[in-house]
């Protein structure tokens, strides 16, 4: 007889959303976790680094407040209390995944967990904090288990937590670094960029392909760009870092730009070039689980093809993104279940968020990706210095751009930079699970003064009937 119905090995999005839905469906359910609830996102992930882009997003505010008619002096940035303040913000939620947990009669074991073949799932055998070994069966197994920042594959150039930071260590410095040295501009690198900078320091960022955020629409990344280089960032694209050399309490960096290598040097450098499937040690050669490039291959239920083995969230690949990992989350469990509610993960209403500042937000096909499919398409474009409420909130730098094809109605794609884009983006996604037409669109109401009713002019715009431009 199995331990449990259900046992999830990681606690992060993926892993706790989908132990909270197992026991709402009646399965007896455990997670195993090595370090904190919550995983990465929680505790040093999502959550924290949102805390921090506040925290500069209020000295942001506090810096231009004379434009607002409001009279502040002497402001000072506390570098001590921005980052306890973050590490409240993140143990406050890990407490609380904690108490849902107990609340949904989830067992929660601590410890490092590895796979062993047996029926009617592999056996999970984890090892305490003490080195103690302990089997525990059960019929299905999802694995959960995250991933890590990428490291470069080149000598010298290895994160050390003191100059070479990741991430962890980027969200608690013990100092601001005058000059930081920010490798990939992809949503991690261009969030600590701007944090940094609003912070004061002299940040610039080195990104190998031709433009910042690739995986954004190129117009939109270009927008971001030059807002960025407006407030002081230094971007090099098309760029590559050929050497670190560390020094006592800085890093020299071979830059190599346009044919030639500049030699600068920085007080930290942060690594922000990717990440990697936390695959190792979890005994997946012995089970035959198929591993590509530290990704395990999943299908729309998470399946594994070992039978009784699903996983889920950034071990299974991109988008990498705390939503998508609780989403396919709860798909696994409702397969597992076989709740009515199951269908196939799709990861094309995804949406993605870059919290700088200005937001990046975006769902569906960038215009390269929607011209690829030989689609004819209709693009509209609004501009929020055509929107009332942008213009009250001294925020009139974004614009919105909706992709739809031309034939059908059907929005492909929604991309948007400016403020509070991050929460805005949304409403698009709904109009995509939703399958709505630009003519869907084009009647809904949307009320003034909001920064949404640009979505609205955006979609207007794209039939050639914006109002307000």
């Amino acid at each position: 007889m199995s331990d449990f119905d259900l046992i999830i090995v990681g606690s992060g999005p993926g892993g706790y959303v989908a132990a909270i839905r197992a026991s709402q469906l009646g399965l007896k359910t455990a997670v195993v976790e090595k370090e904190n609830l919550g995983g990465v996102c929680l505790n040093w992930g999502c959550i924290p680094t949102k805390a921090l882009l506040r925290s500069a997003e209020v000295l942001h505010l506090a810096r231009t407040a004379g434009d607002f008619g409001v009279k502040v002096d002497k402001v000072s940035v506390d570098l001590e209390a921005i980052v306890k303040r973050s590490r409240g913000v993140a143990g406050q939620l890990s407490g609380g995944v904690k108490h849902l947990m107990r609340k949904n009669k989830i067992t929660v074991i601590e410890g490092t967990a590895r796979l062993e073949k047996g029926t009617p799932a592999p056996k999970v055998i984890v090892k305490d904090i003490k080195g103690k070994d302990t089997t525990y069966s059960a019929k299905h197994v999802i694995l959960a288990t995250g991933a890590r920042a990428r490291a470069i594959p080149q000598a010298g150039m290895e994160p050390d937590g003191k100059l070479i930071w990741t991430y962890r260590e980027a969200m608690v410095p013990d100092t601001l670094p005058k000059r930081l040295l920010v490798i990939g501009s992809g949503a991690i690198g261009i969030e600590f960029a701007s944090f940094y900078n609003e912070l004061g320091s002299d940040v610039t960022v080195v990104e190998a392909v031709d433009r910042i955020l690739p995986a954004e629409d190129a117009e939109i990344a270009a927008f971001a760009h030059k807002a960025f280089e407006k407030q002081g960032l230094t971007l090099h694209t098309g760029a590559q870092v050929k050497g670190l050399t560390r020094k006592t309490d800085s890093v020299v960096a071979e830059i190599g730009l346009s044919g030639k290598t500049e030699t600068q040097e920085f007080d930290r450098v942060i690594l922000a070039i990717g990440i990697v499937g936390n695959v190792e040690g979890l005994g997946l050669e012995s089970l035959g689980v198929k591993v590509e490039r530290s990704h395990i291959e999943v299908d729309g239920f998470g399946r594994t093809g070992v039978p009784g083995l699903y996983a889920i969230g950034d071990l299974t690949g991109g988008p990498w993104l705390a939503h998508k990992a609780s989403h396919e989350g709860v798909i696994c469990v409702e397969g597992i279940a076989g709740a009515n509610t199951a269908h196939p993960f799709d990861a094309s209403n995804v949406p993605g968020c870059t919290y700088s500042h200005p937001q990046v937000a975006s769902v569906g096909l960038t215009e390269a990706k929607a011209k690829e499919t030989g689609r004819k398409l209709k693009i509209g474009k609004f501009p929020f210095i055509g929107n009332g409420k942008a213009i009250a909130l001294g925020a009139g730098d974004g614009l919105v751009k909706t992709i739809f094809d031309a034939d059908t109605g059907e929005l492909l794609g929604a991309h948007m930079v400016g403020a509070e884009v991050t929460e805005l983006i949304q409403g698009y996604v709904i109009a995509r699970q939703g399958e709505l037409t630009e003519l869907d669109l084009m009647h809904t109401i949307f009320p003034h003064p909001t920064l949404s009713e640009m979505m609205h002019e955006s979609v207007l715009a794209s039939q050639g009937q914006a109002l307000h431009i």
